[in-house]
């Protein structure tokens, strides 16, 4: 299994604003530190305030910051939200399945099994439990004050 880069984008994201909760992050700033682009990550930015993970404000003293506190973020919910939509295989597609073997293949069924497994683990780690005392990442994600 291959998580997507909005995934992995959305997790640091997550992480960066976690780390700096005291202040509202630039997206400059996430993308500096997380090794992304601006552009990519402005659209995971736009996919998480809308879904209700960070709240947004614009202008000069704009930015972003979590709109929850860390402890109630639980990783599966931010998962769900970004992997949600990518089929697991072919036959998760839908109308895009041409799988010839989808009416007496046993393996989806499976699949599914372990695909909620996967998510059921990762609702019970919360960004808190990623972030708090953890020297190493806040290290790699504080911004200095200024």
């Amino acid at each position: 299994m291959r998580l997507t880069v909005r995934t992995n984008l959305a997790m640091r994201a997550l992480m960066f604003c976690a780390v700096n909760a005291d202040r509202t992050v630039r997206k400059a700033e996430i993308a500096e530190a997380c090794n992304s682009s601006e552009n990519h990550l402005g659209v995971v930015i736009n996919m998480l305030g809308q879904t209700g993970f960070i709240e947004t404000a614009r202008g000069r003293n704009g930015g972003i910051r979590l709109k929850m506190a860390p402890e109630s973020l639980n990783v599966g919910q931010v998962f769900r939200v970004f992997e949600g939509g990518v089929p697991f295989a072919e036959c998760f597609a839908g109308t895009d399945n041409h799988c010839p073997l989808t009416s007496s293949c046993r393996l989806r069924g499976q699949l599914s099994v372990a695909l909620e497994a996967f998510y059921q683990a990762l609702d019970k780690v919360t960004l808190a439990d990623l972030v708090k005392d953890n020297s190493g990442l806040t290290q790699l994600l504080q911004i200095e004050p200024v």
